[in-house]
């Protein structure tokens, strides 16, 4: 599970995260939406152990999170971190170097369904590609929890759904949960147990998707037009 308990965030004078307190069980998809701006990705890179609470304390199946966090979580950032040198087979190796638990099995399989071919060098790939090349690396680790922040970003409309559907077939919800940030709700809303809505980084809802349909007859997009005024 991973707990936040009266987390707030600040950089520099300003509040990122506003004393958050929640808890994010196994075997789940969920999404965390608001605002640009508004914490979505300083809450993951918290989770992840590449920032650190100001206040309160965030863990991970009981550990706090911090660097050595990284054996229980795989992150995608919204930035590339990448040798451009390198080739995908040549990236995927180098992954499988640095984290045991890569499942490089799994990787081929997930880089054969995203269609990107093995001997490209990332410096000749589009942003698309790269961007499919980062969902590889991150989905082929075998860790309790998956963050992806923005992984649909610079994506063409065309292959989202592909990859939605691969971001289900490629976690095991018996022993992984996936967290994600996106701007494309509709496009990811099918495949998502619950949604954290956050606002000028405070905790505005957490609620099942299944639920909010039934109680509100709203979809997540309805339900943030309507309250994100």
């Amino acid at each position: 599970m991973i707990e936040f308990t009266h987390v707030s965030k600040m950089y520099k004078k300003r509040s990122a995260i506003k004393n958050i307190s929640l808890s994010l069980p196994l075997g789940k998809i969920i999404a965390i939406v608001g605002e640009n701006g508004s914490g979505k990705s300083t809450l993951l890179k918290l989770i992840a152990g590449l920032s650190h609470p100001t206040s309160g304390s965030v863990t991970v199946n009981g550990e706090i999170a911090n660097r050595r966090i990284g054996k229980l979580v795989s992150y995608l950032s919204d930035h590339d971190s990448f040798y451009p040198l390198f080739t995908i087979r040549e990236a995927l190796a180098f992954q499988a170097s640095q984290f045991p638990d890569f499942n490089r099995a799994k990787a081929e399989e997930i880089m054969r369904y995203l269609q990107l071919e093995p001997d490209k060098r990332i410096r000749d790939l589009s942003i698309g590609n790269r961007g499919r090349l980062k969902i590889v690396l991150t989905l082929a680790r075998d860790v309790p929890y998956i963050l992806l922040d923005e992984p649909l970003s610079g994506l063409d409309p065309m292959v989202r759904q592909s990859i939605v559907k691969g971001m289900i077939s490629y976690v095991d919800l018996e022993s992984q949960t996936l967290v994600m940030t996106s701007h494309e709700i509709t496009e990811i809303e099918s495949i998502l147990d619950s949604f954290i809505a956050i606002r000028d980084g405070s905790l505005i809802r957490m609620a099942d998707v299944e639920e909010l349909h039934e109680s509100e007859g709203l979809g997540i997009t309805e339900w943030m037009k309507k309250t994100y005024v």
